[in-house]
């Protein structure tokens, strides 16, 4: 049974009346809004000891958004529950190495799924459960793995829901009552959950209709969290050792980049709960995080200099998003970008269409009637595939119009034998 005593002495950043960029992200920030159709907004920023909030547009319903309101913030849910399975490494009820069907009890699950691997995304689970309103054991046992564990990086939430089911094991508290206890009431957080009463209504990108949240209860360590970007910020600073959850070398283990953890398009590298985006010369480290209709961003500089954090509960928050990324030198803040390698475009090989899986999730690379190629999601069409010559490949957003990266083929051109898409791996079938 887990014997961390709950911190109720724990300062939290508050918004400070003169921090030198809050007039110009009030300034910026509701006209990104416009620009993307976004409802409501929030951005919080934490630097050289100061904090700051702004927040735009209403939450819903005619509601204002408001500096306490709260977001469902998707993914980035996986840092709480990361950092709280950390947090029992630290206290030794967890071991990162270990088979976890050791822990569970459970023989049935694969000798090769270790929490060090469900935490990077290198398991080689699925992305989503087949029935998610099954066992999670059930599901993790009868899982075609993508790949073989500790080989290759796949995003997967059905790996997350299983690194729940461990926090629960050692615990003997549910997943919420645990990431509530262990975590958030340290930090002066009040839990806020996808199904909590008064949380921000996200919106769809047709005309800003409401969106109710959908999400199983096995999943919810993969994404039910609720809350502020100033929650997100006290979040992002326990990774700069304030106030104190964290030592030192669970923070590092976090923060190091996994071998093998190559996550295509999503970040530079990925360690034990979060992305890494930079190079070793200047590295943020971070989550983005998608509910129903809303598009939340946590980026803390790994030198300890500031951390930031969107909210926003419009499907356009995630273009909301990258025009902000691209104004934080002006801001004063550091730049943000993902590496990118240039490459040319190539005609597309015959021999790399074909139909790709994802446990539940089909993908189909097929000729388009002008001659090129599109991607088909499970009946959801993206236009004008274009392949390049590292293998990547870039679709047209039906939203915005604009060429999007996508993925990247595996194997010789014209011979893939899998696709990397939006950080999933998918293998020919």
């Amino acid at each position: 049974m887990h014997s961390r005593k709950e911190r109720t002495d724990v300062p939290r950043p508050r918004p400070v009346p003169g921090v030198g960029s809050a007039d110009r992200l009030a300034a910026v920030l509701p006209r990104l809004a416009a620009r993307h159709r976004v409802p409501g907004a929030q951005v919080a920023v934490w630097s050289g000891g100061e904090a700051v909030m702004v927040q735009t547009g209403d939450a819903g319903g005619g509601r204002p958004m408001r500096e306490s309101t709260r977001v469902p913030v998707g993914s980035i849910t996986k840092v709480a529950t990361a950092t709280v399975a950390m947090l029992l490494v630290s206290d030794g009820d967890l071991e990162l190495d270990q088979p976890v069907g050791e822990i569970l009890g459970d023989p049935g699950l694969s000798a090769s799924l270790t929490l060090r691997r469900l935490l990077s995304h290198t398991s080689g689970l699925p992305s989503d459960p087949a029935d998610a309103a099954g066992s999670c054991r059930k599901e993790v046992r009868s899982a075609e793995f993508v790949c073989e564990p500790g080989t290759a990086f796949s995003y997967s939430n059905l790996g997350y829901a299983l690194a729940g089911l461990l926090i629960e094991e050692v615990t003997g508290m549910s997943w919420r009552e645990a990431v509530a206890s262990i975590l958030l009431r340290p930090l002066e957080i009040e839990p806020f959950f996808v199904d909590s009463p008064g949380v921000a209504t996200g919106h769809a990108r047709d005309g800003g209709r409401p969106l109710a949240q959908v999400l199983p209860p096995m999943l919810d360590p993969a994404g039910a969290l609720a809350l502020s970007a100033r929650d997100l910020v006290a979040l992002g600073r326990v990774h700069l050792g304030k106030p104190g959850l964290l030592d030192v070398v669970t923070a590092s283990d976090l923060h190091r980049p996994v071998e093998r953890a190559e996550p295509f398009g999503l970040a530079d590298g990925w360690g034990l709960g979060l992305a890494c985006f930079g190079d070793e010369d200047f590295r943020w480290l971070g989550h983005d995080g998608t509910a129903d209709g809303t598009s939340c961003h946590l980026r803390i500089d790994q030198s300890g200099a500031c951390v930031l954090a969107l909210t926003a509960n419009g499907a356009g928050g995630g273009d909301l998003w990258h025009d902000l990324a691209g104004e934080l030198p002006e801001l004063g803040l550091p730049p943000h970008r993902v590496q990118a390698a240039e490459s040319c475009p190539i005609p597309m090989p015959d021999g790399d269409f074909g139909n790709y899986r994802n446990g539940a999730i089909g993908y189909a690379i097929r000729p388009d009637a002008s001659g090129g190629a599109c991607l088909d999601v499970d009946g959801d069409v993206f236009p004008e595939l274009t392949r390049y010559a590292d293998g990547s490949f870039t679709v047209r957003d039906p939203a915005t119009g604009r060429a999007t990266p996508c993925g990247r083929f595996r194997g010789r051109p014209g011979a893939a034998t899998a696709v990397e898409i939006g950080g999933r791996l998918a293998r020919r079938c």
